[in-house]
């Protein structure tokens, strides 16, 4: 049975709905302040995000600080029965700081200073920048500590892992790299087996982040920017805890970027938050990116044990990004509003809420068009989402009950974008990997958890580890005791290559003991272009129900069985006849091997298998159609299914019970329609 968890603020126990509200750019208009409050009433709105980017307005000038207008709207805000979530100021800073203090602004390779502009670019190293922060947020702090409307802290914003080569910086990354070393340089060169091209390091001094022929180099540089991030962010977040200590601290994740370690970063925060800007109605196929975005939202849920995220930006029409922009369709806003609640967001917040008239985001969707009333069909949409989630209370906090684990781990993309790439080009695909193989759960509606390879796993009927290349301390470990007490675990083709430090394990792939559980052993790994592909030959009596043949695409390995059992061979290629999928049994579980990148249609098959022999729980007791998503949250008191349909044409289905639909609070007929971009909660 899945957990119940509290509110993100309890003393709010509703699903937020919300936006980035910027007033500091309406404040020579205060009348536009008056009527955003009377909007955000009509939109069903309760929760705005205020101050992210206001700094020069909050201290134009060094020492001199302006809270007047800040006042005003946080005493509207609570006069409207909304609520701030409220941010400190530090992801854009002003021009006088820069000015003031040039070792703020961060500092490019070749060793020149970036000009004052745009927007997350500061040096989290700086003492200056740090200062300044701290007085900045302490002053946040002691100012709205008592005020009713204060519900989250939103810590700057979409901190990023863009590099920053000044001396600070260098310093703090070789103090970093001694006590990772344990002050021991050898071991370090050894980490990273210098030698090659007599790249060997003769003191700390030398080492520079910049060398990308030395792979554990470059890893251990973006380890240190995610931590020195994540440093960063504590020091900001001091004086909120100490102030203001029952108010949670967020900042909005980028999850779907490989900048930093979120799952390091998600350990730092109360409650984790995300940015989503899915790309609908762009590629011809939305289950697709539906499937994607299902991921996304499933890493926001498990970073924290489950606890709920929140959705901390959307968009309600289209984004400044992407090569074409393409408006969501009727219906999409609710449908992809109400998948993020699916999969565990207690909030649905917007970037942004009244458009900008000038700079980059002018044109970025919002809420509140220039036209600057109600009469759009954005606002129309943005407000049934707000009665929609007005009539989800029973929702919030519910958890949801994960039986599979996907392993999806950004130390390890790291090292297949540096390590790997050399060897397998344009062939690594990590995400596109992770997402073949999660998709299958997607569309039988079981429901899976997103970990890295820190996380336990014996909570788990099914663990699904694409290309762990690089393993990091203790997972294999981890991985064979798992199997070996009884569970069920799928590698595949890449994985258990090399150590943290990405050099390749002796003795054979998979390495680090791996070869024993799972029964084989890969001699070498074959590429090849978009346009080919190799057969994949099921054998007789699989045990998967499985037959015919399918097809392998992009990377396969020629593997020898040891002690395994053959399920699938190829039939193509020079290793025609070597194993492509194999089972060891280990102790009490099951150790599946995958040896080449399969099609679609053998994921769908194996894992349909897995499904029925592992009776996995779906959140719904019948076949989905093509496209159409089934998501459960709930705990002892109730159990919610979303039903989606991400098709552009009706679905129909046959229902296994009577349920009620929470979004108009009549029964749903047995034999039930989905509209395009439909959405129903059901409830029994």
């Amino acid at each position: 049975m899945p957990k119940r968890f509290p509110a993100i603020n309890p003393k709010f126990p509703h699903v937020l709905h919300g936006g980035d509200y910027n007033p500091d750019q309406w404040a020579r208009t205060p009348e536009v302040w008056d009527e955003d409050m009377r909007l955000l009433k009509l939109a069903g709105c309760n929760a705005m995000s205020v101050g992210i980017f206001a700094w020069s307005s909050l201290e134009p000038a060094e020492g001199q600080f302006e809270f007047g207008w800040l006042d005003t709207i946080m005493d509207k805000l609570a006069d409207h029965g909304a609520f701030a979530v409220l941010a400190t100021p530090s992801g854009s800073k002003p021009a006088w700081l820069s000015r003031t203090y040039p070792e703020v602004c961060r500092v490019n390779a070749d060793g020149t200073r970036q000009a004052h502009g745009g927007r997350h670019n500061h040096c989290r190293t700086s003492p200056v920048y740090r200062e300044k922060c701290r007085i900045i947020n302490r002053k946040l702090a002691s100012r709205y500590r008592e005020h009713s409307a204060l519900l989250v802290w939103h810590v700057s914003n979409e901190y990023n892992g863009g590099d920053c080569h000044c001396e600070l910086c260098y310093a703090a990354f070789r103090k970093w790299l001694k006590v990772r070393y344990n002050n021991d340089l050898d071991r370090l060169n050894h980490a990273y087996w210098s030698s090659f091209w007599s790249h060997t390091f003769t003191d700390w001094q030398s080492i520079q982040p910049t060398d990308r022929g030395i792979h554990g180099l470059m890893l251990d540089w973006e380890r240190f920017k995610t931590a020195q991030t994540i440093d960063f962010f504590q020091t900001e977040a001091e004086p909120l805890r100490e102030l203001t200590p029952e108010i949670p601290v967020t900042t909005n994740f980028m999850t779907g970027s490989s900048t930093l370690d979120y799952w390091a970063f998600a350990r730092a925060v109360d409650v984790v938050s995300w940015d989503s800007y899915p790309a609908w109605h762009e590629t011809g196929d939305d289950t697709l990116e539906a499937a994607r975005i299902a991921l996304l939202h499933d890493i926001n849920r498990s970073m924290k044990g489950g606890r709920p995220f929140m959705l901390m930006e959307s968009v309600p029409s289209i984004p400044t990004r992407g090569r074409v922009k393409k408006r969501k369709r009727p219906g999409m806003h609710l449908l992809s509003s109400l998948q993020a609640v699916a999969h565990g967001s207690d909030t649905v917040q917007y970037f942004q809420w009244r458009k900008s008239r000038g700079c980059m985001e002018k044109f970025h969707g919002a809420v509140v068009d220039h036209a600057g009333h109600e009469h759009t069909r954005e606002f129309r949409e943005v407000a049934e989402v707000g009665r929609a989630l007005a009539r989800l209370d029973r929702v919030v906090g519910c958890g949801v009950d994960a039986e599979v684990a996907l392993v999806l781990d950004w130390e390890n993309e790291w090292a297949l974008n540096s390590g790997a790439r050399v060897y397998l080009g344009d062939n690594v695909k990590y995400r596109q990997d992770c997402l073949a193989h999660y998709r299958p759960f997607w569309n039988a509606g079981v429901s899976v958890d997103v970990i890295d390879q820190t996380c336990d796993l014996g909570a788990y009927r099914l663990v699904v580890a694409p290309m762990v290349y690089m393993l990091r301390p203790g997972f294999a470990d981890k991985l064979a005791q798992y199997i070996e007490a009884g569970g069920t675990a799928l590698m595949t083709y890449w994985s258990a290559v090399v150590d943290q430090s990405d050099l390749c394990f002796l003795g054979g792939v998979p390495g680090n003991g791996l070869r024993q559980v799972f029964g084989v052993w890969e001699e070498e790994s074959q590429s090849y272009f978009p346009h080919e592909s190799v057969e994949v030959a099921m054998a007789d009596n699989n045990g998967l129900e499985m037959r015919g043949s399918y097809k392998a695409v992009d990377t396969c390995s020629v593997v020898h069985p040891e002690g395994c059992k053959v399920l699938a061979t190829f039939a193509g290629d020079y290793f025609a006849g070597s194993p492509a999928l194999t089972v060891n049994r280990h102790g009490k579980g099951k150790a599946y091997y995958l040896a080449g990148r399969a099609e679609d249609a053998f994921l769908e098959a194996f894992y349909r298998a897995q499904i029925k022999q592992l009776s996995l729980t779906r959140a719904i007791g019948i076949e989905l159609p093509e496209g159409v998503s089934a998501q459960a949250r709930g705990d002892d008191t109730g159990q919610y299914v979303f039903l989606m349909n991400f098709n552009d044409a009706p679905a129909k289905l046959e229902l296994d019970a009577a349920y009620t639909d929470l979004l108009t609070g009549g029964k749903v007929a047995a034999s039930l329609t989905l509209a395009p971009y439909g959405t129903m909660v059901l409830s029994k």
